[in-house]
């Protein structure tokens, strides 16, 4: 008998395996007819007709007025915070991906790192306003896992201190609250659309801009700053998407809402059997109306009979990619560590999901079987 193949838990952070088995990765041959138009074309860059239908159908499918495609997520937060002339100081999450704080660096803006939420693992509103300082000019927060931060608090601490707010999106496609994009708050939401998203275009991203002046300044930044061929009005950089990715973003739309039910299905499955499993949390639902299942995070506690990394390691031994997401904390690397936001006694909460959390597979192509797979070893069946 052969043995099973590896299960993925998607997004994968250092050793991104990517399953290539999956439903909204559409077969080769619906792709064929986009490659011969841009060989037709001989258009492959710099805002061709892809790129042009490919905002147009985000923009209608997102809820939004405005979106200018990157070429991936990360520059896209650099330029973000390019285009709104963010300096000095941010305060932002260290749970998530390196990429949130990366960008600021990148910048030079020094992070602020405030703790999060324990239900929700967000930035917690209610520790914001004490880091703010005279140098403090904008907050960053991370939708994580796709679960919404706390918009209205959010936005209330920075209209009374006149900061902007940038939100990582990266993992919040689709995400809707009370029947309204969640990339609507904001001064300007970012998306990625790397290979590991919900909605992916290979590699990619996006700003989303509240008007048409501010995407007129990101796209002047994300090409070099170019108005025309010989007009350059700042020092912008190479983010722009290709004919390619976008053509492949197009198709992976058509195929969104059935990988979304999907990620919906497994998400009701892991969560019916394991919530009744002693010492395994599941983070509760948001207050999303519309939830798109990026991940499945679990909270591995002391009743459980094995530690997290015990567990981690009986999955690995198994060949279950599960992964655990996000340890270490940003704050953790030695870039960010010596800040004094980054003492772990000011982040308890951040600290103990570290140590605790196990993101399971999800991902459209997982079968029935296999989830069940997952559920019996958590479960020691």
């Amino acid at each position: 008998m052969n043995a099973p193949e590896p299960l993925h838990a998607v997004p994968l952070q250092i050793d991104e395996r990517i399953p290539v088995t999956q439903p909204h990765l559409a077969p080769l041959a619906e792709f064929m007819p986009y490659l011969e138009k841009i060989w037709s074309s001989k258009i492959l860059t710099n805002g061709g007709p892809f790129h042009q239908q490919l905002e147009q159908a985000l923009c209608d499918y997102l809820g939004v007025e405005h979106l200018a495609l990157f070429t991936n997520g990360t520059l896209a937060l650099v330029t973000a915070l390019q285009a709104l002339r963010i300096t000095g100081e941010v305060i932002t999450t260290p749970y998530s991906f390196v990429a949130t704080s990366h960008s600021l660096l990148w910048n030079g803006i020094k992070p602020v790192f405030v703790d999060v939420d324990p239900d929700t693992l967000n930035l917690d509103p209610a520790r914001i306003e004490a880091a703010i300082t005279p140098q403090t000019t904008a907050i960053m927060p991370v939708h994580c896992y796709g679960r919404p931060c706390d918009v209205d608090g959010i936005q209330r601490i920075a209209d009374n201190y006149n900061l902007k707010v940038i939100y990582d999106a990266a993992h919040a496609f689709g995400v809707e609250t009370r029947d309204r994009s969640i990339l609507r708050h904001g001064d300007l939401s970012v998306l990625s659309f790397h290979a590991t998203k919900v909605f992916n275009t290979f590699e990619g991203g996006a700003i989303i801009c509240p008007d048409a002046k501010t995407k007129q300044r990101v796209d002047h930044l994300k090409n070099f700053g170019f108005v025309d061929e010989v007009t350059v009005v700042a020092p912008g950089i190479n983010g722009k998407m290709s004919e390619i990715n976008a053509a492949f973003g197009l198709l992976q739309l058509k195929h969104i809402d059935a990988a979304l039910a999907r990620r919906a299905d497994i998400t009701a499955m892991y969560r019916e059997q394991l919530s009744r499993v002693p010492g395994i949390r599941c983070l509760q639902p948001g207050d999303e109306t519309r939830a798109n299942h990026a991940y499945f995070p679990t909270l591995v506690e002391a009743d459980y009979p094995l530690t997290r990394d015990a567990l981690f390691q009986k999955f690995r031994d198994r060949e279950v990619l599960v992964r655990r997401y996000f340890y270490p904390l940003i704050s953790d690397f030695p870039m960010y560590r010596g800040l004094p936001s980054a003492h772990r006694d000011n982040l308890p909460v951040a600290a103990d999901a570290a140590r605790k959390v196990l993101c399971l597979p999800i991902y459209p192509a997982l079968a029935d079987s296999d989830v069940q797979r997952v559920i019996d070893i958590v479960t020691g069946d």
